[in-house]
């Protein structure tokens, strides 16, 4: 988050409302370890598909950030409501921090940069300052074709509650162990895949396009993540609804899309136009 969105004027102001929640829930990822079955390992990877796969990749990145496809209302409201359940906030939230890094990649007010430091860009910057990501007004600066829809401002303040009724459905249907693997692991997993687009694919990994950050392209990365891990693709083509420009790039999303495509449920599909040698070219 950017000086706009979080006050880090001061290093040892933690916030405790993240500390407290990332804590309590890596505490369940643990102990879910040692309530394993295979039907609570399953839910966890169904979950973790619609929540991460759909909900950010598809919805909150692609679809609410960058606009790169349409799908008719219902949809969209759906996947940014399986975005609310990875634990990173709202719609409005996330769409205005991620187009606010967009701006100033790598670069200063860039909410989440490795050149502040790799653990920052990881989590760190999660974990000090006063989230304001409730104020409305300040927040339809960076995300306006948000902040006017009624329910995406209802589900930016109380994204917290589709988080508990998953919690009380699962416990329903397999108990505790349900709970602590589809929920507390997923979600564990979830944030740290989705925080390494964050912090390692600026780090580590190839080079195609010479963007004015230091975007990488990351096949582990990619590959725990639908596709995201293509990221220097991604900063040079930011619009692109495909990540993985070339063949061997796998893109999860990308393959997700194209079958609403065919279905007719997607349209206005915006893809990168490059030509095979720029593809296949390495930045210097």
């Amino acid at each position: 988050m950017s000086a706009d969105l979080v006050d880090t004027s001061d290093p040892q102001k933690i916030n405790w409302t993240n500390c407290i929640a990332f804590g309590l829930f890596h505490l369940g990822a643990v102990a879910a370890l040692f309530m394993f079955s295979w039907h609570a390992l399953a839910v966890a990877l169904f979950l973790y598909w619609m929540c991460t796969g759909l909900g950010i990749s598809m919805g909150y990145h692609r679809l609410h950030t960058h606009r790169s496809y349409q799908v008719p209302l219902a949809l969209e409201y759906f996947f940014a409501v399986c975005g609310t359940l990875t634990l990173e906030g709202g719609p409005i939230f996330w769409v205005a921090t991620h187009r606010i890094h967009h701006q100033k990649s790598d670069q200063p007010g860039d909410p989440h940069s490795p050149r502040d430091g790799g653990w920052w860009a990881h989590m760190g910057w999660l974990l000090v300052g006063e989230s304001k990501h409730s104020d409305a007004p300040q927040m339809s600066r960076y995300a306006p074709d948000l902040a006017k829809d009624r329910f995406y401002v209802w589900l930016d303040y109380y994204h917290w509650v589709p988080m508990i009724v998953l919690g009380v459905l699962l416990f329903a249907l397999g108990g505790v162990s349900f709970v602590l693997w589809g929920v507390c692991l997923r979600v564990v997993v979830g944030l740290h895949t989705t925080w390494l687009v964050n912090s390692a694919t600026h780090m580590w990994g190839t080079r195609r396009f010479a963007t004015r950050d230091d975007s990488r392209n990351n096949w582990l990365i990619a590959l725990m993540t639908s596709g995201e891990g293509w990221h220097n693709n991604h900063h040079a083509h930011p619009t692109s609804a495909r990540h993985g420009l070339a063949w061997y790039e796998f893109d999860l999303s990308w393959i997700q899309i194209k079958i609403l495509m065919f279905l007719g449920i997607a349209k206005s599909v915006r893809v990168a136009k490059i030509n095979s040698a720029m593809a296949e070219r390495e930045a210097a």
